[in-house]
């Protein structure tokens, strides 16, 4: 590849420099220089530039198929096959970007509880103790925040509640969904973070 980036730009940049600038020898390059090249494999180093350059052009964000919307829409012959073995095969991943929401608001003047669960997560049977909190799943459509009700002895999700706004009301849809799922006798505790919208009177 590294040959056949300097035969492209011989005609900008001295040969000399290029092979410096790349770490190889200049007698190494004129050695494959002299040897038969196949026309395939010319356009397979050529194409390679290609993704290399789109790849860092996109702040290594695209996949496959939007690398080879990008590259068609410049101009270059390539195939989508193409793009993804070459991809593939020269380890050419994309950069995961973590999205961050924030979904907790501890700062309110709401009534706060004891914490009666102190780390304790040893339930002896189901419907004993259950942990709820809210998350977040990014979507094509935005935000959505997920509201949860798990058991922790039988470690299952026993409500929850889908949202574009992270409210009382959704952590409150969540809870009432675990109670008519598993009508839970009196005793039961629920334990959640401290904050606004598990502080609420009302549920």
């Amino acid at each position: 590849m590294k040959y056949a980036f300097i035969q492209a730009n011989q005609q900008d940049f001295s040969i000399i420099s290029m092979c410096r600038i790349l770490n190889i020898k200049a007698s190494s390059y004129y050695d494959w220089l002299n040897r038969d090249i196949s026309e395939q494999q010319i356009h397979r180093n050529h194409c390679e530039l290609l993704v290399r350059a789109a790849h860092s052009e996109t702040k290594q964000r695209y996949g496959y198929e939007r690398l080879h919307a990008h590259l068609t829409a410049q101009g270059n012959d390539i195939s989508k096959y193409m793009v993804r073995r070459i991809k593939q095969e020269h380890g050419i991943y994309c950069k995961r970007h973590k999205r961050f929401k924030v979904t907790t608001d501890s700062n309110h003047d709401k009534l706060v509880y004891p914490n009666l669960l102190e780390q304790k997560f040893d339930a002896s049977c189901p419907n004993q103790t259950w942990v709820s909190d809210i998350t977040y799943i990014w979507t094509n459509e935005g935000w959505l925040y997920l509201a949860g009700v798990k058991d922790i002895y039988t470690k299952e999700l026993v409500g929850y509640a889908l949202n574009k706004c992270m409210t009382k009301e959704l952590v409150c849809r969540a809870l009432n969904m675990a109670i008519r799922n598993k009508k839970p006798s009196k005793g039961l505790l629920v334990h959640s973070d401290r904050g606004s919208q598990y502080c609420s009177d009302v549920c």
